[in-house]
């Protein structure tokens, strides 16, 4: 697995990868999982981060092997059950160890905090992550991006969030879209078309491409990217993946490629 926008990083046998516009802010602990390095039998591993099926004892390994690689503490995680909505929730250390050791948020699918020691945690397999840092004002998020979550503009929902409740500027917010299934492998119907058509900023001709049938090739990472872009984010404080989950699912969980029967990858960041 290559990327020319990502940095993919091993550690013994664990790989995972890092933003480098992320890295650069100097103010979070942050890493984005592959398959690769864990504990669990297959088909949700060997790095499985969904406490779904697999044995508790095994994801609570792989969040240990993964957390040591940045030096971020297990106690710190908070974790949600995501359900493709827009709901975004703010937490502090009051909620950590929610979906680890402690009951889970339910219907969640973004977080935000400016308090360190809190270790924001979404999941993934073909979604799009969509990870937030606010270095001015020390505030970070996270957001799981489908097509549905997309389509009500998480992204934006995360982003204004930020502004409403802590003041974040959104020119001083760095953006990443993790890897997610890319136009290549993603085909969807006309009603997600339909969709989509509902926000008007969009430019659908850099998103759809269309099969015929009522088909359509659809490039999540541009949808998302167009919508950051709208939410006041600077094209140049973006780093955007260039990784497909189908294409690498040898290395990354995808739900198409698996038929279903995968784990999960995903995005953990802390404020330092």
């Amino acid at each position: 697995m290559k990327s020319n926008a990502l940095n993919i990083c091993n550690n013994g046998n664990i790989t995972y990868i890092t933003f480098p516009k992320l890295e650069k802010t100097g103010v979070v602990r942050h890493i984005f999982s592959t398959k690769l390095g864990g504990v669990s039998p297959y088909p949700f591993g060997p790095m499985n981060l969904s406490f779904n099926q697999d044995k508790r004892e095994n994801v609570i390994k792989n969040y240990e092997l993964l957390c040591n690689c940045v030096d971020i503490d297990t106690q710190h995680l908070v974790l949600s059950k995501q359900t493709h909505t827009n709901n975004v929730m703010v937490v502090d250390k009051s909620h950590c160890g929610t979906g680890y050791t402690k009951e889970s948020f339910e219907d969640i699918d973004g977080l935000i905090t400016n308090q360190s020691g809190v270790a924001l945690v979404t999941q993934y397999a073909d979604c799009t992550p969509l990870v937030f840092c606010d270095p001015v004002k020390k505030v970070i998020a996270t957001s799981h991006s489908g097509w549905r979550g997309t389509v009500q503009e998480i992204g934006k929902v995360t982003i204004e969030k930020m502004h409403n409740i802590f003041g974040c500027n959104p020119s001083d917010i760095i953006a990443c879209i993790g890897p997610c299934i890319s136009k290549c492998c993603y085909e969807v119907d006309t009603p997600v078309y339909a969709e989509f058509s509902k926000i008007p900023y969009l430019n659908l001709n850099e998103i759809f491409t269309d099969k015929g049938g009522g088909k359509f090739w659809l490039d999540m990472v541009e949808a998302n990217k167009q919508i950051l872009l709208n939410a006041g984010i600077k094209e140049e404080n973006m780093d955007i993946s260039d990784l497909c989950t189908s294409c690498n699912a040898d290395l990354l969980h995808s739900h198409r490629a698996s038929n279903g029967k995968r784990g999960t990858i995903g995005v953990i960041i802390e404020l330092i």
